[in-house]
């Protein structure tokens, strides 16, 4: 075989290794975030609203959240994009009241 050949199997393999990595890792992201996902967690929706998960409806993929001041909202389930941790709160908190000061 040539030498060009060669590359091009190697850069093939390489890029079939890469893809089944991402592959892995994106379920495996997706799968702790459906551990973390119940009732009395709080959220972050891919539209960037925080709110608290009060129901999650399986079957039609529904989440009820409430928002605040007994506000519910019913959005699709995949919208949820992430479990908002309390470090992750305080932050950004910190970083809207220092955007406030200036």
């Amino acid at each position: 075989m040539d030498p060009i050949s060669l590359f091009m199997i190697a850069v093939l393999g390489l890029l079939i290794y890469f893809m089944i990595r991402n592959s892995r890792k994106q379920r495996k992201t997706q799968e702790e975030l459906a551990e973390k996902l119940k009732p009395g967690a709080e959220v972050m929706t891919s539209f960037g609203l925080y709110a608290t998960v009060l129901e999650i409806d399986d079957e039609k993929n529904i989440a009820v959240l409430d928002v605040g001041k007994g506000v519910k909202v019913r959005v699709h389930r995949q919208t949820l994009t992430k479990v908002v941790d309390e470090e992750d709160t305080d932050g950004a908190s910190t970083e809207v009241a220092s955007d406030k000061k200036s």
